[in-house]
């Protein structure tokens, strides 16, 4: 084995980490007799040699070598190696991306070309192993083929045929997902394997296999699912609860049961189309008999490959199903934007006695919402519902969920409240490092306003070391948590003005700011004059803040102001300008700061002053010719930024309206302000270019903010706040109007 591997210049080459002189051994390591160093060298493998699927040329020397590995029969934990090669060679560059490409880019996407190019061409060789005796072999080879290899129909003929003779379950699932990957692939075979699915998704003998038959015909050919989905998936479900699955990975199985399936027959099998090739072999796998053995026991390394394994290892440990949650997430993923059926899905395995299953559908519901719009009433008050469930993992999974709902999480406002009086000493988190913070249903309670969570809010502001998001819970509670001013002074009087000011006076900044307090003006006038140099201009901007949301009541910082603006064409002249205003309504005193505001080179700076000129409205119309002149800059949020001040300074819409609607299109994140601004117009005119937007945006089911493989926390709350404000422009309940 191996032959020529000390023959390649691994030492001229690099991966992720430096030289690949250590590929070599990696390779070695992978033919190890010791599991240890077998995971050990896989994890390096996609640590250094294919670091987040980055091609190089080291990854590419390894191809043969690797395919030397899958083939052998001696060699254990084949199954990874095969993914690893399906990894690296399944990459797919199509038209647009190629269209993309810059020069630094070009000779990246070389190699992947070359890494598909290599991976296909040896593809055949899977065909062999999906009949290996190894059963993590014939676990990974399916998706292998479907991925790799040229003659899509002649793999799923192979797919097909081997369904029936799998006696494994878990590998029989990956069969099936294989044929939804290519018609997934292949479109011209979606109807052919749709066809397919559709038989078993109905004639299969285990609920298992037709649950995924269900699962991979929403994805590939949606138009198949039975009209009843939802029943027929709770009802296997159910079945899957009560009886006992086979599973041919585990050793604690007795008998084999016949594996399930639905043969290959001449009556159900279209026409082979055009992807058929002339040189396409028959393909006529020997049955293999059932294993006696399962798949190597996991052996725990310090690795990062380890880790995940552990970790998958211990939510899975007790499950007859372990893989029930994967069809279930692809098959949510394939009903896509049917959310009355997902919803009512998520219902039923919300009511599920099987606590796993209910930990599952809580983490899917949090998707769903997060990504889709939606009645979710029902879904919110059943997640709730598991707060009271003594298993932690559930309750936690609720209790994150429920944090990111925001008003949302209505239905579940009584759940949240009985669970912080069953446990206050949970009402703070805290940790090896870092200030400690408020626990999910604390945040969760705040955000909905309910004044349950002040009690722990005050017992967080008691704490050596303050909750750091406790200013920002304190927000959503406005005038509900004024009780909290005091200490919130008492406080803030307390920080020490060095080197950690920031960290500790922040969060108390912020509550204060979001309940105008103004008699903490003395101890903000604190704060702000002597913050420290290390993190200081975040300090002051902080201290400003507040400052300005006092208003007349914090008038004896007006002094402190005054001589903070006489440096004009800073970020920190600018800030306490827009304070000064909002103390004292001097506006001779601000305007000319902020008109030099605009000029800054800093598109931050001139975002803030041109915010601040819109708060001073027509007294500082005389800066509307520059703030038009801004309406071509390049920075897309200061045109939007200067299209509002415009308006604001103005009065007049025409040119703002334009320009917000133009900036709607080019950049979904600017859809609030943009809303914001034209609720404040008044009634949109009836079939203007506007309204068309705002409807637009109403009748669409997908989050405006939605992205796919990320979130942020806030997510559903800016757009529940889109929606909100698209109702209000319509209704027309501004000052003004957009005509």
């Amino acid at each position: 084995m191996f032959s020529g591997i000390d023959e390649v210049d691994w030492a001229s080459m690099e991966h992720a980490y430096g030289p690949a002189d250590d590929v070599p051994e990696l390779l070695r390591g992978l033919a190890s007799a010791d599991p240890a160093e077998r995971e050990a060298a896989l994890d390096g493998m996609y640590g250094a040699v294919h670091h987040q699927g980055d091609v190089y040329a080291c990854t590419l020397a390894c191809i043969p070598f690797l395919f030397e590995l899958v083939v052998d029969p001696g060699v254990q934990d084949r199954g990874g190696v095969v993914e690893l090669l399906t990894s690296i060679g399944g990459f797919d560059l199509d038209e647009d991306d190629e269209a993309e490409i810059d020069e630094d880019e070009i000779e990246g996407a070389a190699n992947y070309a070359m890494a598909a190019a290599a991976v296909t061409a040896g593809a055949g060789v899977f065909f062999e192993l999906i009949a290996d005796e190894d059963p993590g072999v014939r676990l990974a080879a399916p998706l292998a083929l479907a991925t790799l290899h040229r003659h899509p129909v002649r793999v799923l003929a192979l797919l097909r045929e081997r369904l029936p003779v799998e006696p494994d379950e878990e590998v029989r699932l990956a069969l099936v997902e294989a044929a939804g990957r290519v018609a997934l692939r292949h479109r011209p075979l979606a109807e052919r394997v749709g066809k397919w699915l559709g038989l078993l998704a109905s004639r299969a003998d285990f609920p298992g296999l037709r649950l995924a038959a269900l699962a991979q015909l929403a994805r590939c050919s949606p138009d198949g699912l039975p009209g009843d989905v939802v029943p027929v998936v709770s009802g296997l479900l159910r079945q899957m609860r009560s009886v006992p699955e086979e599973s041919g990975d585990r050793g604690d199985r007795g008998e084999h049961a016949p594996p399930g399936g639905i043969a290959a027959r001449e009556d159900d099998e279209p026409e082979p189309g055009p992807d058929t090739t002339p040189d396409a072999e028959p393909v006529d796998p020997e049955p293999v008999a059932p294993a006696e053995t399962g798949r190597g026991e996991h052996v725990a390394t310090p690795t990062l490959v380890g880790q995940l394994r552990s970790l998958s290892a211990q939510e899975n440990a007790g499950r007859g199903a372990p893989w029930a949650a994967d069809l279930l997430r692809t098959l949510h993923v394939g009903l896509d934007d049917r959310v009355g059926d997902r919803t009512a899905l998520l219902a039923d395995q919300l009511r599920s006695p099987d606590r796993r299953q209910r930990i599952d559908a809580v983490r899917m519901s949090g998707g769903l919402i997060r990504a889709w719009r939606g009645p979710y009433e029902e879904l919110v008050a059943l997640v709730g519902d598991q707060l009271s469930d003594p298993e932690p993992r559930l309750a936690e999974a609720a209790s994150h969920v429920l944090e990111e709902l925001f008003g949302l999480a209505a239905p579940a406002a009584d759940a949240l409240a009985a669970r912080l009086a069953a446990d206050p000493g949970s009402w703070v988190k805290t940790w090896a490092s870092g200030p400690p913070g408020l626990c999910s249903p604390v945040k969760a309670l705040a955000r909905l306003g309910d004044a349950r969570a002040v009690p722990a809010l005050a017992a967080a502001l008691e704490l050596p070391q303050v909750a750091h998001d406790v200013g920002f819970a304190v927000g959503h509670l406005g005038a509900t948590a004024r009780p909290l001013a005091g200490a919130l002074r008492r406080r803030l009087a307390e920080v020490e003005l060095d080197e950690g000011a920031y960290d500790r006076a922040s969060p108390l900044l912020a509550g204060l700011t979001a309940l105008r307090a103004g008699e903490a003006a003395p101890e903000v006038l604190r704060v702000l004059r002597g913050a420290p140099e290390y993190r200081g201009e975040w300090l002051r901007t902080a201290a400003l803040r507040a400052l300005g949301s006092f208003g007349p009541a914090a008038r004896e910082a007006v002094p402190e102001l005054r001589a903070l603006v006489r440096r004009p064409g800073t970020a920190s002249a600018t800030e306490a300008a827009e304070a000064l205003w909002a103390v004292s309504g001097d506006a001779d005193a601000v305007l000319p700061v902020l008109i030099e505001g605009l000029r800054s080179d800093q598109v931050h700076d001139r975002r803030a002053a041109a915010v601040a000129l819109g708060a001073l409205g027509p007294r500082a119309a005389v800066v509307a010719p520059r703030l038009r002149g801004l309406l071509a800059h390049e920075e897309l949020w200061l045109r939007v930024d200067a299209a509002i001040a415009l308006w604001e300074v103005s009065g007049r819409t025409r040119e703002t309206v334009a320009a917000l609607l133009t900036a709607w299109e080019q950049n979904r994140h600017v859809r609030v302000r943009v809303a914001e601004c034209l609720a404040r117009m008044g009634p949109v005119p009836e079939g203007s270019a506007a309204a068309h937007v705002l409807r637009s945006e109403l009748v669409s089911v997908r989050r405006h903010n939605a992205m796919d493989g990320g979130y942020g926390s806030h997510d559903i709350h800016e757009d529940e706040k889109l929606l909100a404000l698209c109702r209000q422009a319509l209704r027309g309940t501004g000052k003004g109007s957009t005509s």
